[in-house]
């Protein structure tokens, strides 16, 4: 396990909370503390939108909590109905992520019995150790999103690849290729969790600029190409091995297997501007070798009184995903377009 940037954010803005409540001369700084750990967010939007949805919601709470310890001092029943009444006003206001930190305020304050002096610093701690965490989260070693999503397409890419090459094959034990595709799996749905971050993150904090709608269409057929890739394993352990067919069969799937793959990997590369320019698109020898390939299998398959549909099955799943990265590397040749045109621009 590696020490991520928000593990260690997380612990400077624990120890800085604690040592500036201290400095305040502040009796408990313990609800300061996990506060700023609930504040600690995976990106700036999230940091900053999480301070303004603490700050209405444990204004609401402490001032529940006040009124209610004034009349009822610390009865466990009134603290349960308070935090009751708090978690419907979080949900009404439709800020679900505050109410765990937002109770902790309803407690903390209503231990207070009505202390009005007390449970304002118990409320002032909680504001602190939320501000110190949004600030720590915004200016030191700020959340990247795109660099992240970008490292984790790579990485998925890699899982992919080897699946993808070895699938037709059998080459890889079962166990093995089972604990590799549910990893795989996982790895798609935290990768569809990440960029819901980063369009997130680009809406809210940049706009509905060009550049950042051009990014986000880039990046989400980066991810519904590995999706393709991932239905082409699912198809291939459905129906492949269940076909009518001989050696011949596999070496050609095999062949169009690795060439996808190779494709996909250009695509990728060309991205990154890693790849020499080529006067021909990788978009053109993409659809023309999946045609090719699709109507050899047809052929093939219009040869035999006994023809397996199965075997189509795969080869229309292996069509889908050229087609996939085809698109993308379209769109990679117009997000570079575009790049070009923005830096012509600011000469």
């Amino acid at each position: 396990m590696t020490l991520g940037a928000r593990m260690l954010k997380t612990g400077i803005a624990v120890t800085l909370t604690i040592y500036v409540t201290s400095l305040l001369q502040v009796t408990s700084p313990v609800i300061a503390a996990v506060a700023a750990i609930f504040a600690m967010q995976p990106t700036i939007y999230r940091s900053w939108k999480h301070f303004l949805d603490q700050l209405q919601t444990n204004t609401l709470g402490a001032v529940l909590a006040m009124i209610a310890g004034t009349y009822f001092s610390k009865d466990p029943f009134a603290v349960g109905i308070v935090c009751v009444i708090v978690i419907m006003l979080c949900l009404k206001l439709k800020m679900e992520e505050t109410i765990g930190l937002t109770l902790v305020t309803v407690i903390a304050v209503m231990d207070a019995s009505g202390q009005w002096q007390f449970a304002l610093n118990r409320f002032m701690q909680i504001l602190i150790g939320i501000g110190i965490a949004s600030l720590i989260n915004i200016f030191f070693l700020p959340p990247r999103p795109r660099d992240h999503f970008i490292a984790q397409i790579e990485a998925v890419f890699v899982k992919l690849s080897l699946l993808l090459r070895t699938v037709i094959s059998n080459e890889l034990r079962e166990s093995i290729f089972r604990d590799e595709k549910r990893e795989l799996k996982d790895a798609l749905d935290a990768l569809s969790a990440k960029f819901k971050l980063l369009e997130e993150e680009y809406k809210k904090l940049r706009g509905a600029k060009l550049s950042s709608i051009r990014d986000l269409v880039v990046y989400s057929h980066m991810l519904a190409a590995l999706r393709k890739g991932f239905d082409v394993l699912e198809t291939v352990d459905q129906h492949y091995f269940q076909g009518d067919r001989d050696e011949w069969t596999d070496a050609q799937f095999d062949r169009q297997l690795e060439r996808l793959i190779k494709l996909h990997e250009h695509v990728l590369l060309r991205f990154d501007e890693k790849l020499k320019k080529s006067d021909r698109s990788e978009t053109e020898r993409i659809e023309e070798e999946c045609q090719t390939f699709m109507r050899e299998v047809l052929n093939w398959s219009g040869k035999r009184a006994d023809a397996d549909l199965r075997l189509t099955i795969v080869s229309a799943s292996l069509f889908d995903y050229g087609h996939q990265i085809g698109r993308l590397d379209k769109l990679v040749e117009q997000y570079h377009k575009g790049e070009t045109s923005k830096a012509e621009a600011r000469q």
